[in-house]
C-alpha cells in the first residue's frame, strides 16, 4: 500500500502557531481521506519554524467501487397517457447519464418512483489526492495571515516550497503560485539544499543527515531537556524548565543546541523573579539553580545551529542579558527608594476603566470588600487583608513593573515584605491575579484567595453595571476567565459563601464611597439598573460553570439536575455534582431517577394551582400504603437526612432514594393521589411536597433523563 508525504515550507512561523496547526493537519488531511472514501492505517504531522510535514501511511491506490440506486420523479410523473416518457422521466436519465432503457421503477413507503442504479468510486488516489491537499491547505487556521507580493493568497507566512509525493510520484496541484514537486529544503545554514526525493523514504533521512533538521518536536523537546541538564550538571546546578517556555523554544530551532551561559553575581541581589523574567520572557532562555533552589549565576540559551565558535555566541547572548539585568537593578533601586504612599497617590491619576474611575478609586473598593469577606470567613484576618487590597495595584506605577509587566503582583508582593508589611500581606498581594486561567492553581493562602476574589468581584459588577457583557467570543476584559477563578477559589478553598451575597458585596462597594467619577447618588452612573445588573452576573456564573462541568465530561442531564437544585454556595454544589456522579453510576439509578421525578413532576404541576405546605395531617393517612410511606420517612429518615445534609454527606443522602424508592413506588401503586376527596388529596400532595423539598436540594431530578 503507497505512502504519501506532503510537506508545506514557508518563512519562519511564529512558534505559538505550530501546536494547533500540526493538530489541525493532521485532523484535516485524514478527514478529506475519509470524506474520499480512501482508507489509510495512520496519518502522523510534525512542524518545525519552517515546514509542516504529514505522512499517509497505508494509504488506499484507489478508491472501493460501490454501487448505488438514485431515485428520481414519480411514475405517475413519468409516463404520459400514451405511456411514453414524460421530460421529466428524461431530464431525469440524461442528468444520471444513462438510456432510458436502464431506468427501473422501486416501491417506496410513498409509491413507486423511477430509479438507475450507478457505480460509483474507483478513482485513484493520485486523481483525487491534488483536491485534497488543496482542501487541507485551506483548514489551516493562523491568529494572523499574511499577503505577500501581489497574490490574494493568505497563509501564516508565505509559502516557499511544496513537497507532495504518492511513493515516487508527484501529486500536482499549485498554491499561490508555488507548484508541488520533489524537491525539499533543509537547515537554513547548515544543509539548505534543496535536496531532491526519489521517494517518499528518501524524505526523513535526507532531512535529518543532508538538511540537519530534527523534524519531530518531540525529538527537539527531548534533546533540549538533556543538554539543559547536562550544562546546568557542569556548572553543579538544575536547569529551572517551565513547560510553556520548552515548547515555545521548541518552535523557534530546527537544529537545537544548548549554550551554558554566565552572569554577574551581584545580579543575585535582584529578586529571582526578576531575574527569571529577564532570562524567560526577554531571552526565552531556562534559570539554573542549585540542589536547595537557589538561582546560580548562569543561563541556558538554545540556539538553532552549531557554531563555529561557541565562546563567540556566548559573549554575545551573556551582552544582551546584561542589559536587561542592568536596567531591572536601576528599577529595583528605584522602586526601593520610594514608598508606598507614593505610589498610591500615583494610582489616583492612572485609569481603571474611565466610567468606573481611578485605580485608587479600586483599590478602596478592593479593601472594602476584602473587609467584608474576612469577616465572613476568617475575621482574625481582615486587618492585614484589608491592607493588602489597599495595597494590591501599587505596584502598577513601580519602574519594574513599568519595565516588566508580566511581574505585577509578584513585584508588590517583593516590595511588602522591604517595606516592613506581614508576610500575610505580601503572599496575598503576590497571588492576587490568580487563577490565570483554566489550569492555573489558585491563590495558596487564604488571604490571597480572598484578596483574589475580592479583584474579580469589582471588575465583574463594574462590567455588568456598565453593561460591558461577553457576547460571542468577545470578552475584552477576561470576564469568563475572572468568573470561572472566582469558583475554582471558592471550590478549592472549601469557603461556603453565597454568590449572591458576594455580587451584593461587590456593588455595594461602588455606592459606599466617594468616586474620581461620581455622578449620582451611588457614585457611578450605571447603564443597567443595579438590580438587572446582579441578575445577570448570577446568570453568568451558572453558566460558566455549566460550561465548566461539561467541559470536564460530566452528563449535561447531570449538570442541569445538580445545578437546577441551586448554585449560590458553589462549593457544596461542586460536592453534590460529584455524588450525583457517582450515584448516576449505580445500576439501580434509573430506577431510583424515575421515581423521585415522577414525585417532583406532579409537585411542581400541583404549585401553579394550590399551596402545599409539606406538612403531613397524620390523621388523614388512610391507605396502609401512604402510611408505611411516611412512616418510613418522617420517624427514620427526616432527622437522619437533615444529619447528612449539616454534614455535607451527600453520597449517603442520595443513598436514601435507593432504600425509599419501594415504599414510594407502592405509594404510587396504591394509593389514587389526585383522588376526588379534597382534604386526602391534599394531604397525600404534602406528603409528596416533604419529600421534594428536602430531596430537591440534592438535584432538580425532573432535569434528568432516564
Amino acid at each position: 500500500m503507497p505512502a504519501f508525504l506532503l510537506e508545506i515550507g514557508f518563512e519562519e512561523m511564529p512558534s505559538r502557531f505550530l501546536t494547533s496547526l500540526t493538530e489541525e493537519l493532521r485532523q484535516g488531511l485524514a478527514g478529506l481521506l475519509e470524506q474520499n472514501s480512501l482508507g489509510f492505517q495512520k496519518v502522523e504531522a510534525w512542524a518545525t519554524p519552517r515546514r509542516l510535514t504529514a505522512l499517509v501511511q497505508g494509504l488506499d491506490a484507489t478508491q472501493p467501487h460501490r454501487q448505488e440506486v438514485a431515485t428520481g420523479p414519480p411514475v405517475k410523473a413519468a409516463y404520459d397517457a400514451s405511456g411514453n416518457p414524460t421530460a421529466a422521466a428524461l431530464g431525469f436519465a440524461r442528468g444520471q447519464g444513462v438510456q432510458m432503457s436502464e431506468v427501473f421503477t422501486v416501491d417506496t413507503a410513498k409509491g413507486q418512483y423511477l430509479a438507475v442504479r450507478k457505480t460509483t468510486g474507483g478513482e485513484t488516489a493520485l486523481e483525487l489526492l491534488p483536491s485534497v491537499c488543496l482542501s487541507t491547505m485551506k483548514v489551516l487556521t493562523f491568529p494572523k495571515k499574511m499577503h505577500w507580493g501581489g497574490l490574494d493568497y493568505t497563509f501564516g507566512r508565505p509559502i516557499r516550497w511544496i513537497v507532495a509525493l504518492l511513493d515516487d510520484q508527484i501529486v500536482p496541484f499549485e498554491v499561490a503560485e508555488v507548484s508541488s514537486g520533489r524537491m525539499t529544503y533543509g537547515h537554513r545554514v547548515m544543509g539548505s539544499g534543496p535536496w531532491e526525493l526519489a521517494t517518499v523514504a528518501d524524505y526523513f533521512p535526507a532531512l535529518k543527515d543532508l538538511g540537519r533538521v530534527t523534524l519531530d518536536q518531540a525529538d527537539r523537546r527531548a534533546v533540549i531537556v538533556s543538554q539543559c541538564r547536562e550544562a546546568a550538571a557542569s556548572a553543579d546546578g538544575r536547569p529551572i524548565i517551565l513547560d510553556r517556555l520548552l515548547e515555545e523554544v521548541c518552535g523557534l530551532v530546527e537544529h537545537p543546541l544548548v549554550i551554558l551561559g554566565d552572569f554577574d553575581k551581584r545580579y543575585l541581589e535582584l529578586p529571582r523573579q526578576v531575574l527569571l523574567t529577564s532570562m524567560e520572557s526577554h531571552q526565552k532562555s531556562f534559570g539554573v539553580e542549585d540542589s536547595q533552589g537557589r538561582l546560580l549565576p548562569h543561563f541556558l540559551t538554545t540556539v538553532g545551529l552549531t557554531p563555529t565558535d561557541v565562546a563567540l555566541v556566548r559573549k554575545g547572548w551573556e551582552r544582551v542579558l546584561k542589559a536587561r539585568l542592568e536596567d531591572a537593578r536601576f528599577f529595583w533601586e528605584a522602586d526601593l527608594a520610594s514608598s508606598f504612599d507614593t505610589w498610591l497617590k500615583k494610582l489616583d491619576s492612572v485609569t481603571f476603566l474611565a466610567p468606573l474611575g481611578s485605580m485608587g478609586d479600586k483599590t478602596k473598593r478592593i479593601q472594602a470588600v476584602c473587609g467584608k469577606l474576612a469577616q465572613a470567613v476568617q475575621p482574625d484576618i481582615m486587618l492585614d487583608l484589608c491592607q493588602a487590597g489597599r495595597l494590591s495595584k501599587a505596584d502598577l506605577v513601580s519602574e519594574m513593573v513599568g519595565e516588566f509587566a508580566d511581574l505585577q503582583g509578584v513585584m508588590g508582593g517583593v516590595y511588602a515584605r522591604k517595606k516592613g508589611e506581614s508576610e500575610q500581606v505580601a503572599q496575598a498581594i503576590a497571588e492576587q491575579y490568580l487563577p490565570l486561567g483554566p489550569d492555573s492553581p489558585v491563590p495558596a493562602s487564604l488571604g490571597g484567595a480572598l484578596l483574589a476574589m475580592a479583584d474579580k468581584l469589582d471588575t465583574l459588577a463594574g462590567c455588568f453595571g456598565l453593561e460591558m457583557i461577553p457576547t460571542g467570543a468577545a470578552d475584552p476584559y477576561a470576564l469568563r476567565r475572572q468568573t470561572l477563578g472566582i469558583c475554582r477559589t471558592i471550590i478549592e478553598h472549601m469557603l461556603r459563601l453565597d454568590l449572591g451575597a458576594l455580587v451584593e458585596t461587590a456593588f455595594e462597594a461602588y455606592s459606599a464611597g466617594p468616586s474620581s467619577v461620581s455622578t449620582g447618588e451611588t457614585g457611578i452612573c450605571w447603564k443597567l439598573d443595579p438590580v438587572e445588573a446582579k441578575a445577570r452576573l448570577l446568570d453568568f456564573f451558572g453558566s460558566r460553570l455549566k460550561a465548566w462541568y461539561l467541559g470536564r465530561g460530566v452528563r449535561s442531564q447531570v449538570v442541569d439536575a445538580a445545578m437546577g437544585a441551586g448554585y449560590a454556595d458553589v462549593w457544596a454544589l461542586d460536592a453534590r455534582m460529584a455524588a450525583l456522579v457517582r450515584f448516576s453510576a449505580r445500576e439501580d439509578f434509573d430506577r431510583a431517577v424515575l421515581t423521585f421525578k415522577r414525585a417532583a413532576n406532579i409537585i411542581r404541576k400541583q404549585a401553579a394551582e394550590m399551596e402545599l405546605t409539606g406538612v403531613v395531617d397524620r390523621s388523614k393517612l388512610i391507605e396502609p400504603a401512604e402510611q408505611s410511606l411516611v412512616q418510613a420517612w418522617e420517624d427514620a429518615m427526616v432527622g437522619y437526612f437533615e444529619v447528612l445534609w449539616a454534614d455535607n454527606n451527600f453520597d449517603d443522602a442520595l443513598q436514601l432514594l435507593g432504600e425509599l424508592r419501594p415504599t414510594i413506588d407502592g405509594f404510587f401503586d396504591n394509593v389514587m393521589v389526585m383522588c376526588e376527596d379534597e382534604s386526602l388529596k391534599f394531604n397525600r400532595l404534602n406528603i409528596l411536597k416533604s419529600l421534594v423539598d428536602r430531596l430537591g436540594r440534592l438535584a432538580d431530578f425532573a432535569a434528568l433523563q432516564v
